[in-house]
């Protein structure tokens, strides 16, 4: 039971990348009241909630309508991982590029895509094939508490670290986002080999 916990736990942790979000949500918050920002995460982390929860369910219903297999899928899933990771630490994030209107940052960006972007919502997907929803949604859960955490905490987190440590920090998170990738890549080919 652990050890599928931390199947699922791990990957999603890294897919969803909490610690390297802080420079970005900072620079996104800049110069809003403590309380706005703690509402702020609050409803970012609800929306996030939301949108796994009914991927989570849906998910299946989907690849029965489209057709797809989990095979199928973890091979796109895992393309698709693999091209974000390799986007990521090709690219330099920069905060000003990424600026909202203050009112609408709670849902987007900050809740989709940056809590739960493409690259968490396709893991979450993989993820009930091959550990289980109660798993999943368990380390959906514990993922978003250590989100919600990090987040409230992001400031005194930021000077621990500093910039370039958190950036440092995002950075190994996507080569490991990369591995994972391969890791469905080649266990979709092996799948769909079987079915052959």
């Amino acid at each position: 039971m652990l050890e599928s916990f931390a199947k699922s736990f791990i990957p999603l942790f890294v897919a969803m990348d909490t610690v390297g979000l802080v420079p970005l949500f900072l620079g996104l918050t800049q110069g809003m009241g403590d309380k706005e920002v703690r509402k702020l995460i609050f409803n970012a982390a609800a929306t996030a909630l939301i949108i796994a929860v009914a991927f989570m369910f849906t998910g299946s219903a989907l690849f029965e309508f489209m057709g797809i297999t989990a095979h199928d899928f973890r091979i796109g899933g895992g393309v698709l991982l693999l091209i974000l990771s390799i986007q990521d630490l090709a690219t330099a994030s920069s905060v000003e590029d990424r600026r909202k209107p203050k009112a609408s940052i709670g849902v987007v960006p900050i809740g989709i895509p940056l809590m739960m972007g493409p690259a968490a919502l396709t893991t979450i997907l993989i993820l009930v094939d091959s550990q289980g929803i109660p798993i999943t949604l368990g380390a959906l859960l514990a993922n978003l508490i250590i989100v919600l955490l990090v987040l409230l905490n992001s400031k005194f987190i930021i000077r621990i670290m500093g910039e370039a440590g958190s950036q440092a920090f995002a950075k190994v998170a996507s080569l490991f986002m990369a591995g994972i990738a391969v890791m469905m890549i080649r266990s979709g080919i092996e799948g769909v080999l079987k079915l052959g």
